[in-house]
């Protein structure tokens, strides 16, 4: 795993190449997540396939730098686009789980002209309705990961393992400003989602974050389809990974074709 000055930061960056055509990038979501999350399930499988894959861990995850600030959407959007300036990639498919979605409709509406398309894994857009539901979920984060039985009820109740991340998470949040930045934005509009006209696969869990409305997001996309796994939670990467890889992989041979 090479490590490069993206955007000022030391980044943590992992390629796959393919020789192939096409090149996927993927976006991790926020907290406890890091690259690991796609290394372990898509990554691998979709290199064999022969595409082209790109991954890092965003700033302030796994091992890139931690700065104390800079964590808007526009910070990770000019991250990614660094990225692949420096390794000169002029297209690519966007796969993003959880708030690396998020971060895949920021920058397709930033670059239209660098993406052929997105799959996005239990995400939505930053619009103000996002922006809402995150204060209050980082809020309740903050508070719950601010008491130690906190830790031991996650041991308890899932793993050892579960409660070193929990730490990693508490430790990465509490000690940047990325809780308070990530809300700001900057923040899409109705229009500005109308306006990505690449095409979006949606994959969401029932049960999961969107369960209030599954339709919602690919009514506004002029190129969306939409993907749930029935009695699934927001863990669909996780739980459903080898049904999401066979969906990613017939997705980007239909793009490529």
């Amino acid at each position: 795993m090479p490590t490069m000055m993206v955007n000022g930061l030391s980044t943590n960056v992992q390629l796959v190449p393919a020789d192939g055509e096409q090149t996927v990038v993927f976006l991790h979501g926020m907290g406890t997540d890091s690259l690991a999350s796609f290394y372990l399930t898509l990554a691998p499988p979709v290199a064999a396939a022969g595409i082209n894959v790109i991954s890092y861990d965003l700033r302030g995850h796994g091992k890139t730098e931690r700065p104390l600030n800079g964590y808007t959407i526009g910070d990770f959007v000019a991250d990614l686009h660094d990225l692949l300036g420096q390794l000169e990639v002029d297209q690519v498919h966007l796969v993003g789980n959880s708030f690396g979605g998020t971060l895949a409709f920021s920058y397709a509406a930033a670059h239209p002209g660098k993406v052929r398309s997105i799959v996005c894994i239990e995400s939505e857009p930053a619009t103000e309705i996002w922006a809402d539901k995150m204060t209050q979920i980082l809020d309740y984060v903050i508070e719950f990961l601010g008491r130690e039985e906190s830790f031991d009820w996650i041991e308890a109740n899932f793993s050892a393992h579960h409660r070193r991340l929990a730490r990693q998470a508490a430790d990465r949040i509490m000690s940047t400003s990325m809780a308070q930045e990530v809300p700001l934005g900057p923040l899409l509009s109705a229009d500005d989602i109308a306006g990505i006209e690449c095409p979006v696969l949606s994959i969401l869990g029932s049960q999961g974050y969107q369960s209030d409305d599954l339709e919602a997001l690919t009514t506004f996309l002029p190129n969306g389809e939409l993907h749930v796994f029935d009695g699934q939670g927001h863990s669909v990467l996780v739980e459903r990974h080898r049904e999401v890889r066979e969906l990613v992989l017939s997705w980007i041979g239909r793009q490529a074709a």
